[in-house]
């Protein structure tokens, strides 16, 4: 027999060609049965310490093999990723077993070779070889890591029919597997009928399960249980129960947690430790989290990413820059969500956003996707949308989200139209809205009230499958409400099954700007009936219609009740609605008095309210009051003047008037143009007073001709007092007639179907003269006219108007 000194031999101080000699001295010293004992022992120890070239020399050079020296050699290139080589050794042995199989279907799952893998895992059954429980877990593993839920039943199936159902190993693939393919009921019953209960794997692989499935409670129950029965935890089950804390903010129970870590030992395990930060930054218990992060020997990039995200999270912005700080300090390795975390916290400090996004550059991430989305995000935020644009234009790959922060960046900072111009670029880029971007972009189709355009964002909402969402709803309503559709706002209301404050307010507001008020006082007490407290913006809302349907004694009411009952302290805005609605109704001595007894100071808001009453009710001495008010607040504001000018014009001090129109130009202040367009086929119109510069403007002078000979037929009567220029009567008339408002109806008369409903927006207040014109127009040619001014919506029907001539 072979001296036993021999077998400690240290053949790794060797070179390759005295390990060859080696191993074959073993064979010309020793029995047949000792050689072969020997080889495999040298083979089997360099094929475990990776010395894959010189394990292939050793059996190429062995006399004999047997199914062990075989299945060794496949399963060291099998392990080690070298598939071809493992391959070509499967295919040339005649006779293989199923640990021969094994071996190399484990090797193709190991390496991500799943459809391989598979194919092996046939030809094994078909050639009558049963699969052991070690190849069940290696393709068991392929389908949790690839989602493979259709393979991995197919695998149940089988278990099943072979009698591995009642195998702790192969029980916990299955319980895995369907864990993550979100299967988690079935992962649970599997968990639950097996018997032998006491593998730490099968407990670890359920808490998980839950965990990875957002049932944070029951991944607590299983975990009490774990340690009920005695079975122990380790490295993979703590960071799992840890996760549950987080994601259902169990502080106490993962306090607890934290105890049986200290007690098991891996208290300074990375991974464990880097779970403790995440669940107590996200709990909010920052302080905790900071301790354990100091006490962790090596700098883990998650666990101070959590530490920034969670410190931005509960408010403590300064403290996640500081944190940021001390990472670029210590030279730590950065990463996808490091940027994107801090940037949350720059928001609105457009110099610190700079300074990261120049760490970014000089790291190289701005190619990632992740933190491009994160600069876009941040500086729409911030409102540098030109920043925003250039980073979102110089992404290699963009996704829903890069759309979604550019597309409701521009919505949220007021630039609609450019909104727009981007929700049609990323349609036709073929990315599809989600349901934030189909919110924003109804909202600019409703500041725009570019009907047309919204009702096929809302076809687009429909086909594209999405579930509505109370953010979207609210925004149709306002859309359709702002556009003057109130049928249309009020079915998508009446079909929400959700409302919340602003669905009501956006109703309110809808009904009392399209000259409803007494509607939007009726929705305000189903709003209380429903339970829905009333917050600051609906009793703006309220008030509005109040103002702009004469209710006095009503507004006077809610105003009241704001803070008595309500407890909310009336603002500038409800003080403006409040002067506006007793200026309106005549009662300036009320208005004034109102003002006087503010607890705000008041804003420009309510000296334009009471300026606009002392225009309709000619009180010039208050009038010239609120306007040097407004001359002190918004100085180089043309409102005021013109307001002002217009009332000396009204009573005929033409010098007073002419004075004022002076200090305007001395002052450089140039009054906004009246503007109306009209929106057909998609198509915005614009029309100027007096404007020649339409294409069709010889048809639309010469309809607007014969609507004002026929109108006058009706018994209209052009109002003079609107016609403030120092001119003869003919003169007045013609500049009357030619109205912008007056264009757009007459262009409508010409390109709409007969019958079609006419919808004219303006950007100033309509004058006296243009809404008498637009009954008598509504009556002769039997059209409904909606007119939208800066201040609500006129319905023409029937030579009557929604607002009662109250506007």
């Amino acid at each position: 027999m072979l001296n036993s000194k021999l077998l400690g031999f240290r053949y790794k101080a060797f070179n390759r060609f005295n390990l060859v000699k080696f191993a074959c001295h073993v064979h010309t010293i020793a029995s047949s049965n000792q050689s072969k004992f020997h080889s495999n022992w040298v083979l089997n120890d360099l094929s475990k310490s990776g010395r894959i070239d010189e394990a292939r020399q050793v059996f190429d050079y062995m006399l004999e093999r047997d199914e062990y020296t075989w299945n060794t050699m496949i399963a060291a290139y099998a392990n080690s990723g070298r598939l071809v080589e493992a391959r070509e050794l499967f295919d040339e042995l005649e006779s293989r077993s199923s640990i021969t199989w094994s071996s190399l279907i484990s090797g193709y799952c190991r390496n991500g070779n799943e459809v391989e893998a598979f194919d092996l895992f046939r030809r094994m059954r078909f050639e009558g070889q049963k699969p052991s429980q070690f190849t069940l877990g290696s393709i068991l593993r392929v389908c949790s890591s690839l989602g493979l839920i259709r393979s991995g039943e197919q695998i149940h199936g089988y278990v099943v029919k072979t009698g591995f159902e009642s195998n702790v190993f192969v029980v916990t693939g299955l319980v895995d597997m369907y864990a993550k393919c979100k299967r988690i009921s079935e992962a649970e019953y599997l968990f639950k009928i097996l018997a032998n209960r006491e593998n730490h794997v099968l407990w670890t692989a359920m808490v998980t399960g839950y965990a990875q499935n957002g049932e944070g409670l029951k991944a607590i129950e299983v975990f009490r249980d774990m340690r009920a029965e005695g079975v122990e935890s380790n490295q993979f089950t703590f960071p799992s129960i840890l996760t549950a804390c987080s994601a259902v903010s169990a502080h106490c129970f993962g306090e607890q947690v934290h105890g049986c870590i200290v007690q098991s030992g891996f208290g300074t395990n990375i991974y464990v430790q880097s779970a403790l930060v995440v669940m107590y930054a996200k709990c909010g218990d920052l302080n905790s989290a900071r301790r354990v992060l100091e006490t962790m020997e090596v700098d883990d990039v998650v666990s101070w990413n959590s530490m920034i995200v969670g410190s931005v999270r509960h408010g403590f912005e300064e403290e996640a820059l500081l944190l940021f700080k001390k990472m670029h300090a210590r030279d730590m390795k950065m990463d996808d969500y490091t940027f994107p975390s801090v940037l949350n916290c720059c928001i609105g400090d457009s110099t610190n956003v700079k300074s990261v996004h120049c760490l970014i550059f000089k790291t190289g991430f701005e190619n990632h996707k992740p933190v491009g989305n994160a600069l876009v995000d941040v500086y729409a935020k911030t409102g540098d949308m030109n920043c925003a644009y250039v980073v979102f234009n110089q992404m290699m790959e963009k996704d829903i989200i890069s759309w979604t922060s550019l597309v409701t960046g521009y919505a949220h900072n007021g630039s609609h139209e450019e909104s727009l111009k981007m929700f049609c670029g990323m349609r036709v880029a073929g990315v599809s809205p989600d349901q934030f971007v189909f919110a924003s972009i109804l909202s600019a189709c409703a500041e725009l009230t570019v009907l047309e355009f919204g009702k096929q964002v809302h076809s687009d909402f429909i086909k594209s499958g999405l579930r509505s969402s109370l953010s979207v709803d609210n925004s149709l309503v306002t859309m359709y409400a702002k556009c003057g559709c109130l049928e249309d706002a009020n079915d998508i209301f009446d079909s929400m099954q959700a409302r919340d404050v602003i669905s009501w307010t956006a109703l309110i507001v809808g009904y009392a700007q399209n000259g409803k008020g007494r509607d939007s006082l009726r929705f305000y007490e189903a709003m209380i009936s429903s339970g829905t407290k009333p917050d600051f913006i609906v009793f703006i809302g309220l008030l509005f219609a109040c103002s702009h349907g004469g209710l006095v004694e009503e507004g006077r009411n809610y105003f009241q009740q704001m803070e008595n009952v309500y407890g909310i302290k009336p603002g500038p805005e409800h003080y403006a609605c409040m002067i506006d609605l007793f200026g309106r109704s005549g009662k300036l001595n009320e208005a004034e008095k109102l003002l006087n007894q503010m607890d705000v100071k008041p804003d420009a808001t309510v000296w334009k309210a009471l300026l606009g009453a002392c225009k309709v009710h000619g009180n010039i001495e208050l009038g010239e009051r609120a306007a040097k008010c407004l001359f002190e607040l918004e100085p180089f504001n043309a409102m005021p003047y013109v307001l002002l000018s217009n009332m000396y014009s009204a009573a005929h001090k033409w010098d007073d008037a002419a004075k004022i129109r002076k200090l305007m130009k001395s002052k450089g202040i140039v009054k906004e143009r009246g503007c109306s367009w009209i929106e057909i086929n998609s198509r915005v119109h614009t029309f100027m007073s007096e404007d020649r510069g339409h294409p069709m403007t010889a048809q639309i002078y010469s309809r607007i001709d014969e609507i004002i000979m026929r109108i006058k037929e009706a018994g209209y009567v052009p109002d003079m007092s609107f016609a403030l220029h120092d001119m003869d009567r003919e003169g007045k008339e013609i500049g009357l007639a030619y109205h912008s408002e007056k264009l757009a109806v007459a262009f409508g008369l010409l390109a709409l179907p007969p019958g079609a409903p006419i919808r004219v927006f303006k950007n100033l207040r309509v004058c006296g003269d243009c809404h008498t014109a637009m009954k008598y127009i509504s009556e002769v040619f039997l059209r409904h006219i909606i007119l939208r001014d800066s201040n609500c919506f006129h319905h023409f029907k029937e030579g009557e108007c929604t607002c009662g001539d109250y506007w």
